[in-house]
């Protein structure tokens, strides 16, 4: 086989992985009616299965970089599927509430060990020309994943119930481990084993990291584009269609279908407009949230049909891809010795306020019962990620034009505004 197609195989039998850890990452949402009833819980316990499934997910960022460094990506894809196959047939089989979450919290590790192992096998078979159009495809490809967590789910839900259906996708999940182990994890065969690192140096790139204007710009970018469509694709939304505007479950389903087509459609396109003008991040940025004020406004204030609803959260959609531009920021400004912890790092910003808000959430609507006020929550933690969001942007635009003053390159040329001076003057 030439070393192109022996390329794009081991990146297609990689990103099966990945379409199995978006489609079980989704798969509560559709189900969380009827998790209500099956673990006799009410929505802050319901919350909880995906909070520790998303701290589990953000806390093993770093330790995953580190594996896989130390290990190589086939055997941490492998890891990954077993245990996102374990999880879930613990799941399917769970009728106690301390059982589920053990089912979750093991679905979150093989979660989390997905996405970072693709890309590193993905750098290995592909030049740097290439990469970013594979990154693209494999963003697009983990969105038809999430896709089957909808309307298919649903189906399989009705027509063969909660065991049968979490057993088979978590044995299918578990049988492609043995797949995964067919794979290289490189062209010339395994990946050269790192050194364990010693927690004090992890510690220390984790900080200088964070200290890196870059770094903190894209945390915040991450958090404030990715938590509201987030809470919804993963949980809330669903609850929220049927119990607050009285959609059917199928319709509900199609509305979360089209946040799904909207991310998958919409990445590679985001992808294609920045790639040549990496300017224009930040403007699109401001764009989209100055767009989610309006329309999570509308959703708290107006009574909506079911076609407005599928706008409404189409459009919210797009904080999906347009959060993946907090880590081309933080590349961009990290060496690159530090450009895996400095993603490791942005990528905990938008699963934070994603656990925050899924939590808030249920605790709200337990101590009230009103969705209207459960959905202030995430309009909070939007406010705070917008804020904080303007603040870095401001300090990292001064730390460039003080980096250009110097003589230094940038990776990036934007143009002096008047709203700079103050920022350029503070630093």
């Amino acid at each position: 086989m030439r070393a192109a197609g022996k390329a794009w195989l081991m990146w297609a039998m990689a990103v099966v992985v990945y379409m199995a850890a978006a489609f079980h990452r989704g798969s509560l949402a559709v189900a969380s009616l009827e998790a209500t009833n099956r673990f006799g819980v009410g929505p802050a316990a319901l919350g909880t299965f995906t909070v520790l499934q998303l701290l589990v997910y953000a806390a093993m960022q770093v330790p995953t970089g580190l594996l896989v460094d130390r290990f190589g990506p086939r055997k941490t894809l492998f890891m990954a599927a077993l245990l996102m196959g374990t999880g879930q047939v613990l799941f399917a089989v769970a009728t106690s509430y301390p059982l589920g979450l053990i089912a979750r919290a093991v679905l979150g590790f093989g979660d989390a060990m997905t996405f970072i192992s693709l890309l590193r096998l993905t750098s290995a078979y592909f030049s740097a020309r290439q990469y970013s159009l594979v990154v693209s495809f494999t963003a697009a490809l983990g969105g038809l994943g999430s896709l089957a967590s909808t309307v298919p789910l649903t189906a399989l839900l009705n027509s063969a119930g909660w065991t049968t259906t979490f057993l088979i996708t978590g044995l299918v999940t578990a049988g492609y481990a043995l797949v995964a182990l067919r794979l290289r994890d490189t062209p010339e065969g395994p990946a050269p084993r790192a050194e364990p690192a010693k927690l004090r140096t992890v510690a220390r790139s984790v900080v200088h990291s964070w200290q890196v204007p870059g770094t903190r710009l894209g945390f915040w970018v991450h958090f404030a584009t990715m938590q509201a469509p987030a809470v919804l694709s993963l949980l809330w939304g669903f609850p929220y269609l049927v119990g607050a505007h009285g959609l059917s479950e199928q319709a509900a389903s199609s509305v979360l279908g089209v946040m799904v087509i909207v991310a998958v459609v919409s990445g590679p396109l985001i992808g294609a407009l920045i790639g040549p003008r990496p300017e224009l991040r930040m403007p699109l940025v401001a764009g989209y949230l100055v767009l989610e004020v309006l329309l999570w406004t509308a959703l708290l204030v107006l009574p909506m049909s079911a076609v407005l609803l599928g706008v409404v959260f189409g459009l919210l959609a797009l904080g999906l891809p347009l959060s993946a531009i907090g880590f081309s920021i933080a590349r961009d400004y990290n060496p690159i010795s530090r450009v895996g912890t400095a993603s490791g790092v942005v990528n905990v910003g938008g699963f934070l306020a994603t656990t925050i808000a899924a939590f808030g959430i249920g605790l709200m609507l337990d101590l009230t019962g009103s969705f209207p006020l459960a959905l202030l929550i995430p309009a909070a933690l939007m406010s705070l990620g917008i804020w904080r969001t303007a603040v870095w942007w401001r300090r990292a635009r001064a730390a460039i034009f003080a980096a250009e003053a110097r003589g230094e390159s940038v990776p990036v040329r934007i143009r002096q505004r008047r709203w700079d001076s103050v920022a350029v003057a503070a630093s």
